[in-house]
Order: C-alpha cells, then structure tokens, then sequence
C-alpha cells in the first residue's frame, strides 16, 4: 500500500477537531501528516492547550467550546478525542450527534459510549442526516490483522472453526460493575480484543465468563457464525511480556498473530513419511509455514508505530469513506453497538450464559 503524504492531496476534507488532550497529541494529529484534510479549527476547554495545539499541528482557530466551532467553521468532518466526564462515561455521543446535525460526518476515538443505548442515539441521528461517525478502533486496522484478515479470507482457508485470543486485562468484581467510574478503565480497554475479534469471526452471539479472585478471567464465546472461542484475560502476566496473541482455525489450516507485528500461516500437512515415520521435520508434503514480520532498521512508514498500531489506516480509511459520502464497514456505529452489549454483558453475574446478538 502506497501512502500519500498530506500536501499531495487534490482534495481535501474541511476539518476540525475536539479535544487537545496527550493521547490526540501523540497519536491523531501526526496521522494527518498523511491524511487528506484541511485543519480549520481546534477546541479544548484548556484556551492554552488548544492555541498550542493549533500552532504546533497547523490549525487556523482555537475554541473552547465545540458548538461556536461547529457553527462558524462548518466543516466536512470532525474528529473527537475525549477524556471520561465526571461520572465516568464517554463523552463522545453528544459531541457526534452535534457534529451529525451539523452535517459532518465524524470521528471518535473508544469508547463510544457507556451504554448500548446511547450508540443507538447515534445511530438514529446519522439516520436522519445522513452523516455517519466512525469509531477508533484501531485494532482493526493493524496491518499484521489486515494481513492475516486476508489470509482467512482465502478459499483454501476454509470457515473459521475456532478463535483464541489473549489480552492483559483485569474484571473488576461484580459488586464495581454498576459504577460508571469503577469501570471506566475495563470499558477503555475490553473493546480492543473484542473488535479483534469481530474483525475475524464477525456478530458474536453469545459469551460465558468465570472469573478469578484477582481479576483475571477466561471467556468462552460463540459467534452467529457458529465457529467456536476464547479469551484469555491474562491480568497478572508481566509487564515485559509481549500484550496479545490471537490465533484463528480454519479447516487444516491457522493463522498467528503475535504481539500484533509477527503474522504466521501454518498450511500443509504431516513431514514426508507420516506420523511414526516421518525423519525430517524439514520435509514438508505441499505448502508450509509462511512468516512476515516488518524490519527495524530502514525509516520506512511500515515501521513506524503510527501505522503499525493502527493511527494512521484508520484515520485514512475515514477520510477516504467521507470523501466519498460512504459509511465505512469497519468501525461503524454498528460494530459500536455490539461491543457495548458485550460491554454489558460483562457487567452481568460470572458463570452464566449471556446472550449478546439481538
């Protein structure tokens, strides 16, 4: 994939972006370095951030409230980057359906919100203007997951059979789960390996988790499709330790993603012989193990952690569904909503089957 830088842009969209806090400054305004967009306006509460952040990434204005942006400015698109109101719940659903009505379509970072409800709020507001808001999913955007994607979509990988991924993080005990504020931190981080996992196996239907007194926990899971699977909460592993590992079967055939940079294909069969009798594991019958992992060494982009973890694609991806007028299919409002009733179904007793398809 070739990447165009920002000045080789004929067209640009007409944007403007909430909130100017550490996480918008490290990783969404140097994506847009390769992004077609016009930076028109900024706005944070913070008047000194937001002059800073104006001068340092090329924005012509700075606000302190996003209604007076949204009016004056009238842009194409808005992007939001918000931290957790004083409740403990994502602020992005009235900055989305107020950029909607404004008619831009919009951008926001995870969450989305706190409750499924509130996703479809947004849901019927781009139903009536016809502007769409795109979530920060960036998992599904990782190009060791855009590669092993394509992998099983291959013919010879056959349908997924079963999918196995581990993540380091801790669910808090049942009595924390109906505050907002106690959760903040879960909600935060579970749409991560959860998106990873819609991204492969698609609609999850159900899921049934048991926890351990320090918080970690095992999740078994069943999708629409019917293929089978689990997550690994691994809270306690090491902080030195590589984060993920995702792992999906096919039909004599999986695929490897670890530490979201090194994609293994495994294909074949036995070694030559058969079992009892094969001498060289080197001896393959038919196809083998392929392997990719990027290189460290040149300043390339692909090395880069702004395409690596996901920053830079989907941001492009969302200027290019916006440029033109298309709403993405991945990190929609729908993908939103299902990871909000998985969200939700967390917040349920342990040991017990929930459902989370509609």
């Amino acid at each position: 994939m070739k990447i165009a830088y920002n000045f080789e842009y004929d067209r640009k969209l007409r944007a403007v972006f909430v909130g100017c806090g550490g996480h918008a400054i490290r990783n969404v305004f140097p994506a847009f370095q390769y992004a077609p967009v016009d930076l028109l306006a900024v706005c944070d509460r913070v008047a000194d951030r937001a002059r800073w952040c104006a001068r340092q990434f090329g924005a012509h204005r700075c606000y302190t409230g996003y209604e007076e942006m949204l009016e004056r400015e009238q842009p194409d698109v808005v992007f939001a980057c918000l931290d957790y109101d004083g409740q403990g719940k994502p602020q992005y659903p009235e900055v989305a359906m107020a950029a909607m009505r404004a008619g831009a379509h919009t951008w926001i970072e995870k969450p989305p919100a706190s409750t499924s409800l509130k996703v479809e709020e947004m849901m019927a507001v781009s139903k009536v203007t016809g502007r769409f808001t795109a979530v920060g999913f960036k998992k599904m955007f990782f190009p060791a997951n855009v590669k092993a994607k394509a992998i099983i979509d291959e013919k010879g990988f056959g349908r997924i059979a079963c999918i196995t991924a581990r993540y380091p993080q801790a669910l808090p005990p049942l009595e924390e789960r109906s505050d907002c504020r106690k959760m903040s931190g879960f909600l935060d981080h579970i749409v991560h390996p959860h998106s990873v996992l819609k991204y492969f196996a698609g609609p999850l239907e159900s899921m049934y988790v048991e926890r351990h007194k320090t918080g970690a926990a095992t999740v078994a899971l069943r999708f629409v499709s019917g293929a089978v699977g689990s997550l690994l909460l691994a809270h306690g592993q090491s902080g030195m330790s590589p984060l993920e590992r995702t792992e999906i079967i096919g039909a004599g055939r999986n695929v490897v993603v670890d530490n979201n940079c090194r994609v293994y294909d495994y294909r074949g069969g036995w070694p030559v012989g058969g079992y009892g009798y094969a001498g060289s594991f080197y001896d393959q019958e038919g196809d083998s193990c392929r392997y990719w992992e990027p290189e460290f060494s040149l300043g390339q982009l692909y090395n880069k952690g702004l395409f690596m973890l996901g920053y830079a694609p989907e941001i492009l991806y969302f200027c290019e569904c916006a440029l033109e007028n298309a709403p993405p299919e991945r990190g929609n409002l729908e993908d939103a909503w299902e990871l909000l009733r998985i969200y939700e179904a967390y917040c349920k007793p342990d040991g017990q089957q929930v459902r989370v398809a509609a």
